[in-house]
């Protein structure tokens, strides 16, 4: 009878310690991670799954960003404090910037990082190709090069 009531007393520890653990296991929590979309492939999304954007017109700028304004209430500059990514990325990849207007912006091989405001569910890429094709998902393979 003791024997019985230690190996239950065993087992509900155990079971009450893995409520506190397992779920921390079992998800990862990056602050950068990679989706992806049947037609366009792999890009990067914000820790929400939203995808995040690069400007064509940041280009040259060393990493700065030509979006204010009305464009930026658009486009919102992305900023994570704390960068963490899986495995298929690279940390140091990311940086911060900090903007005309004093607020940070994480960057991505040197280009500034975006949401778009029209998108309104994780996963979802309607920014991609907007404004004269001057917005882009990010691939994290395939980043143009021009800093």
């Amino acid at each position: 009878m003791i024997l019985m009531s230690i190996n239950r007393r065993i087992v509900l520890i155990f079971l009450a310690l893995s409520i506190f653990y397992l779920p921390a296991l079992a998800e990862d929590d990056y602050s950068i991670n990679v989706s992806a979309d049947k037609f366009l492939g792999a890009f990067l999304t914000n820790e929400s799954g939203y995808a995040l954007y690069y400007f064509s017109d940041d280009a040259g700028m060393s990493e700065e960003s030509a979006c204010y304004g009305e464009c930026a209430a658009k486009w919102p500059a992305f900023y994570a404090e704390v960068i963490s990514v899986p495995e298929s990325l690279i940390a140091i990849d990311f940086a911060a910037i900090t903007r005309t207007d004093g607020t940070k912006q994480t960057t991505y091989k040197g280009w500034p990082l975006y949401l778009y405001s029209g998108d309104k569910a994780p996963g979802s890429v309607s920014g991609n190709g907007r404004e004269e094709n001057r917005w882009h998902i990010i691939d994290p393979q395939d980043l143009p090069q021009s800093f």
